[in-house]
């Protein structure tokens, strides 16, 4: 590890924090190993749905995954990517498509365009329940027939031994990625109360899941 990009965990897990936004590369993927793949896979089903100078949102851009991870679909067709990231400390260090266009703005409080393709990349999670409901139905309104909804996000545990299996197979994950066991502790406790997985029921019936790995999964809502 980068002794840089080291931080110590805060008791309330927080993206304001300079420190946090500084590490967060480093700590999101050790965190969720399987990052670098979903990352590949929401590119994969967003190009299929980006037009010709088409428009697409990034909702939690934090700094700029998503963006560069869809930059040669955005560059080839001429599509323009407007990124929301509500920390200031993780837009200061934004590096997404140079070109993109930056909002430092909770998503629920956008005014959206008409757009083609929105992105939620581990984002819903971190939403109020309360504000969740209302944030996928403006965007799904908001959105142009053709286009496509795609949210990747921690899921609620399922019910039995079944969710017991799934929350080992993520601390088997992070143990596997190097993660010291009491960064995951420290890391778990930190996200209480902020960090609130999804319900599937949020989502519109039609969703179509395309990816998980335990609690985590992909969906995409077509429009």
């Amino acid at each position: 590890m980068d002794a840089a990009d080291a931080f110590d965990i805060p008791r309330n897990w927080t993206f304001q924090d300079q420190a946090v936004a500084n590490g967060f590369e480093r700590h999101v993927r050790e965190q969720l190993p399987w990052y670098e793949i979903a990352t590949g896979a929401v590119a994969h089903v967003a190009r299929h749905y980006i037009p010709q100078g088409g428009l697409v949102y990034d909702l939690g851009a934090a700094t700029g995954n998503i963006g560069r991870a869809l930059a040669p679909t955005l560059a080839a067709r001429g599509a323009h990517l407007i990124a929301v990231e509500p920390s200031p400390e993780m837009a200061a260090i934004y590096t997404g498509p140079p070109d993109s266009e930056l909002l430092i703005e909770r998503a629920e409080c956008v005014a959206f365009q008409p757009f083609d393709v929105a992105v939620a990349f581990l984002t819903l999670m971190f939403v109020a329940p309360v504000e969740r409901g209302p944030l996928v139905e403006h965007l799904v309104s908001a959105a142009r027939p053709g286009g496509a909804l795609i949210v990747f996000d921690k899921c609620e545990a399922e019910r039995g031994y079944p969710g017991t299996v799934l929350w080992r197979l993520a601390l088997a994950g992070k143990l596997a990625a190097g993660v010291e066991p009491g960064e995951i502790v420290a890391k778990e406790l930190s996200l209480s109360g902020v960090q609130r997985p999804i319900a599937r029921t949020l989502l519109p019936g039609r969703a179509v899941e395309f990816f998980r790995f335990g609690e985590f999964a992909g969906w995409l809502v077509e429009t």
